[in-house]
């Protein structure tokens, strides 16, 4: 093993583009684009795992964050229930076989920054009884799932969505642990599976659910049959399970959410990579209905990706500019608007996870960013919001996924590395002396 690091190490240095040193202006409605750099691979540096010890994640001045829940096995995406409970889905799925010896090299750079923890394929429930930030209770709703991901509630009916299908469980008010066997809506694409993540959220009404599905390659080189499906969001009714391509040329939807008040669909979407540090930048973007944003034919736009072959003119000339540039390989994998209790410097916007960078020799992402609004759409670079994820050292202690606001003012936030939920609230004068502090392992929910 120890020789075949080494081995994958030398030429991982051979063989990859370097970074072209700082990165560009890439936030904003308007990135900069740099010339692609191509190299036989592409430059691959991933932090290590590291403990947290005695730290703690760095909020802003004024805010609070406690670790809610631990020793979790791959928390994934949350939900808040109405009567505060929340919903962690935990798991891992995937597993696409390598087609190429750099897809091999590939994996193996990213398993190292892995949690060596195997997914539990569940969803647990967290409670606070006395509504006091500590969750005292934790328990297992429902198990032998599927690698779920996406989490919904609507017409009474929680929804899950796994690598390979939607499903629900009937659910009544304060219910900690599900009455029976999902129910499947609709089967889900889950060929190969290289993008197993499938993000959800439900239109206001409770009428459609919204799944992202990510593409089955990089860019096509897996040969379009396996892409049939693929690299869009659907439109499920949520009672019958018929669907439709509700957009499409989303290389990765990896997080979906409705703006409270107009109900338009905004998704976070991981682009392409391979062709350099500074591209192509992941994206947060209001999603069309019967939109195309590019994918496989054409990145930011109609600017064209060569690699993508037969290319498809007509398709990238109705390819649509996304709204906002996350920065290129951060990885955005959470998605929640705010409300005005958290903070009147945050009350206007949305929070992104980002998982963190892994093609690139300086790391980017490994943080939760705010993502300023105006008039309803972005507005401003974005604002460090958790951050302290990588060390001094180099390696990383976190790796922020999805995120969700509480309505009673708290952010939430899964880290599927060090197997955490935290939770970030402000600070209450009225409640400065009270004790918020975790002390070992919550009580389990029978």
């Amino acid at each position: 093993m120890m020789r075949s690091s080494l081995l994958i190490g030398a030429l991982v240095l051979a063989l990859s583009a370097c970074d072209s040193g700082p990165d560009p202006v890439q936030y904003g409605s308007n990135p900069d684009l740099p010339e692609p750099q191509r190299g036989l691979l592409p430059a691959m540096t991933v932090p290590r795992p590291a403990n947290w010890g005695d730290d703690r994640p760095t909020v802003p001045q004024g805010y609070t964050i406690e670790p809610i829940a631990t020793d979790l096995r791959i928390p994934r995406q949350t939900l808040v229930l109405p009567n505060g409970d929340i919903l962690v889905a935990e798991g891992s799925g995937g597993n696409a076989p390598s087609l190429r010896p750099k897809d091999f090299i590939a994996n193996f750079i990213k398993s190292l920054g892995k949690s060596s923890v195997e997914g539990g394929d569940r969803l647990t429930l967290l409670r606070d009884g006395d509504g006091d930030g500590i969750y005292e209770a934790q328990g297992i709703f429902a198990d032998n799932l599927n690698a779920p991901y996406g989490l919904a509630l609507a017409n009474g009916a929680i929804y899950v969505a796994n690598q390979d299908s939607l499903v629900r469980f009937d659910y009544r008010d304060g219910q900690t642990e599900a009455s029976g066997p999902p129910t499947t809506v609709t089967e889900l694409p889950s060929v190969i599976n290289h993008h197993w993540t499938k993000a959800m959220t439900a239109s206001p009404d409770g009428r459609f659910l919204y799944v992202g599905i990510g593409s089955n390659s990089n860019i096509t080189e897996r040969g379009m049959d396996v892409e049939e499906d693929r690299a869009m969001v659907w439109q499920i009714d949520a009672q019958t399970g018929a669907h439709k391509r509700y957009a499409t040329g989303l290389r990765n939807p990896t997080a979906l959410a409705i703006q409270p008040g107009t109900g338009q669909l905004w998704a976070a979407v991981n682009e392409r990579d391979e062709i350099g540090p500074n591209l192509v930048p992941d994206y947060l973007t209001a999603v069309r209905e019967g939109g195309f944003y590019g994918w496989p034919y054409s990145y930011w736009g109609q600017n064209v990706d060569p690699r993508a072959q037969p290319q498809d003119p007509q398709k990238v000339a109705s390819a649509i500019r996304p709204d906002y540039s996350l920065g290129s390989h951060v990885a955005a994998l959470g998605l929640a608007f705010s409300i005005p209790a958290m903070g009147a410097d945050f009350a206007e916007g949305v929070f992104v996870g980002e998982h963190g960078s892994w093609n690139r020799s300086v790391p980017v992402g490994y943080k939760v960013v705010f993502v300023p609004f105006r008039n309803g759409r972005p507005a401003g670079d974005p604002i460090d919001f958790v951050s302290g994820f990588l060390n001094d050292d180099g390696n990383t202690r976190g790796r922020p996924v999805g995120v969700t606001v509480d309505p009673r003012g708290a952010l939430i936030v899964a880290d599927d590395l060090s197997n955490t939920v935290w939770r970030i609230t402000r600070n209450q004068p009225k409640q400065a002396a009270a004790s918020v502090s975790v002390e070992g392992q919550p009580d389990r929910i029978r």
